[in-house]
């Protein structure tokens, strides 16, 4: 049985560490022994994250911020599942060379059952934070690790993955613990408001300076009051087992009917809750009115505490999730080195919470909502909803009911009891209207008069409803052109535009080596793709017509296609994109002029030639290794037959 000693075992921990080796010794593992690094397949890993979608969504921001603090020490950070498979990964270069020879990599599984003693295998044996340094680990390929986990849990206390700190154990540092344990809190935090989509979810504490923080308590509740759930600092606070909660209600609990918390956020400017506990405590508090519209309409008519809600006939579920996946990046993580966009970030960040309307300009696919949505998560209205709406992508006929929403017979084929609109769902948060440009000129009226007297009327009713939003607005038109031409009032425009900022295209930006490397960490799971270097000048050349939408499709689909080739490459890029490079450069080529003039007719640029060059090469030596088999090279190449037989007469 191990013995920890005082060198390498933290007191707390030599208890669990020494339980761990006895597991281990009884899982039949060998310390000396050459561990099995075998890692599931890339298409078994892409089903693992799928499945494990919402952990991996959430988890990733947090990641980010932490592997910040710690980068440049030797040291990588881990996401895995509930298994002890690993998902995701951030870590220096240098390490990840190291880390790499013992499976540290997405696909491994690092449970006891595989690795013995490790910080991620035991977290999830123990259910709690793990420290494992140097030889405590019980493979002794692993003792050059110093590793820190704390699992991560959902709303029922079961855990469904690991957050995880390795690195070189001589880089060991006390604080590195208390890092993972409060990501693994965020992590779980944001997983806990995602998990309750039709739901009250109130954040809490005694102190009004802790709400929003990693100290606040959560608690969610049905429409009618009923309890559902809280966090770990929630239960704490509430201070009932979670059994004996499922008894309350949110008057109950704090002492408030539902109907008057709906009453408090109907004001314009709607402030701290001052709520008193069941145990007398009292708490400051801010509640998430996340309802579906029926529920919404429900509680207007002000149900008592605890009534069981009427059933939505369909709930927006997608939109939630889908505001759930926004929530998470902030301005700074827009930051990746071009100074265009740093002016812009800077703007913004001045006006943040100074009721400035914000209007966003730029070409289709450079990031406008993106931006939007960093922009209302730095605000102070960050705990309420962002509400994005494609003023260009709803239907002439239906756009004046999805903004302002109806009451129950407003027309026919309307749903019974009527419909929540976009506006009033935005209700103490952000709503961002893209493509204002193309809003029905009938209609901009009607906006116009919402933002100055902050009251939605909605259609087929006669009452008129208080709402307390924040506007941002996008658009790729020139407004001016369009007021000049009777597209577009000219009140409307001067009532949106307090600051404008225009998102520079892609094909302007200096950062594009820091984006491609973002995008394909984000698509391929891992930090072991790269661009192959000649790519990249390509990728610079181009002109981007479709930005960064074009840009994460077809990085998306090399990453497919380079399968276990860690290094994307002309092979693994799609047809029609190696077509328009060529196109290109034949246009480059034959607009050339200036002392040098045009180059000869019949002759490709240098650049091209090169180009094609290398790509007639690699069929070669493709077709070679397959004994001219066709198929088997279109195959390993990621490319069409068609594609080989249309490049076999220009091979030497």
């Amino acid at each position: 049985m191990y013995q920890p000693t005082a060198a390498t075992a933290a007191p707390e921990m030599a208890g669990i560490i020494s339980t761990s080796h006895e597991r281990s010794l009884a899982y039949g593992l060998c310390p000396e022994s050459k561990q099995d690094f075998g890692t599931i397949t890339r298409n078994d890993l892409a089903l693992l994250i799928e499945r494990n979608k919402m952990l991996h969504t959430h988890a990733l921001p947090a990641m980010e911020t932490l592997y910040q603090q710690i980068i440049n020490t030797h040291n990588m950070v881990l996401l895995t599942d509930a298994n002890g498979v690993i998902l995701h990964t951030l870590g220096d270069a240098d390490f990840l060379e190291k880390a790499n020879r013992v499976a540290l990599q997405p696909g491994a599984a690092w449970s006891e059952e595989c690795r013995g003693t490790n910080a991620i295998g035991t977290a999830i044996a123990e259910k709690s934070a793990a420290l494992v340094h140097a030889d405590q680990h019980y493979m002794q390929a692993n003792h050059f690790l110093t590793c820190s986990a704390a699992p991560i849990t959902d709303h029922h206390g079961n855990v469904i993955g690991v957050l995880d700190v390795s690195g070189d154990q001589r880089s060991y540092h006390k604080h590195t613990m208390a890092l993972v344990r409060m990501s693994a809190l965020m992590i779980e935090n944001q997983l806990f408001v995602a998990a309750f989509e039709d739901s009250i979810t109130l954040h809490f504490h005694t102190r009004p300076e802790f709400i929003g923080t990693l100290m606040e308590g959560i608690a969610s509740f049905t429409p009618g009051g009923r309890f559902l759930s809280a966090n770990r600092n929630g239960l704490f606070q509430l201070g009932l087992s979670y059994a004996a909660l499922q008894m309350h209600t949110f008057n109950s609990l704090f002492g408030l009917p539902v109907s008057a918390l709906f009453d408090h956020y109907r004001t314009a400017a709607p402030g701290l809750l001052d709520l008193c506990m069941h145990n007398g405590v009292r708490v400051y508090g801010r509640a998430q009115l996340r309802l579906a519209s029926s529920h919404f309409q429900h509680v207007l008519a002000s149900p008592p505490d605890g009534e069981p809600a009427a059933t939505p006939a369909t709930a927006p579920s997608a939109l939630h999730a889908a505001n759930a996946a926004r929530k998470l990046s902030g301005l700074r993580y827009l930051r990746t080195g071009d100074p265009q966009l740093e002016l812009v970030i800077d703007k913004v960040t001045r006006v943040l919470g100074k009721d400035i309307p914000i209007m966003i300009m730029g070409e289709t696919g450079t990031g406008k909502e993106l931006l939007a949505q960093a922009i209302h998560n730095d605000s102070p209205r960050s705990q309420g909803p962002f509400i994005p709406v494609n003023c260009a992508s709803i239907p002439e006929t239906l756009i004046e009911s999805e903004l302002f929403g109806y009451e129950d017979g407003a027309f026919t084929g309307a749903r019974k009891k009527g419909a929540v609109g976009r506006i009033l769902q935005a209700n103490g948060g952000t709503l961002f209207l893209d493509e204002i440009g193309d809003m029905p000129y009938s209609l901009q009226a009607r906006l116009l008069r919402v933002l100055q007297e902050r009251m939605v009327t909605p259609l087929g009713s006669s009452k008129s409803i208080p709402v307390n939003v924040e506007v941002i607005c996008a658009t790729n038109h020139n407004l001016r052109e369009r007021i000049a031409n009777g597209l577009f009032r000219e009140d409307l425009y001067y009532r949106l535009n307090g600051l404008v900022v225009k998102l520079p295209p892609l094909r302007e930006r200096t950062d594009l080596e820091t984006v491609v490397k973002k995008i394909i960490a984000i698509e391929s799971g891992s930090t072991r793709y790269s661009l192959a270097p000649q790519m990249l000048e390509l990728f610079r050349r181009h002109k981007w017509p479709g930005n960064f939408r074009q840009l994460t499709n077809l990085l998306r689909t090399a990453i497919v296609m380079a399968g276990d080739e860690y290094e994307i490459s002309q092979c693994h890029m799609p047809d029609d994109f190696m077509d328009d490079i060529a196109a290109a450069s034949q246009q480059s080529c034959g607009q050339g002029g200036g002392q040098h003039g045009a180059a000869p007719a019949g002759h490709a640029p240098a650049g091209a030639a090169r180009l094609e060059d290398v790509e007639h090469s690699l069929i070669q030596r493709t077709l070679a290794a397959h004994g001219g088999n066709v198929s088997a090279t279109a195959r390993a190449l990621g490319v069409s037959r068609n594609t080989i037989y249309r490049k076999m007469p220009h091979l030497k």
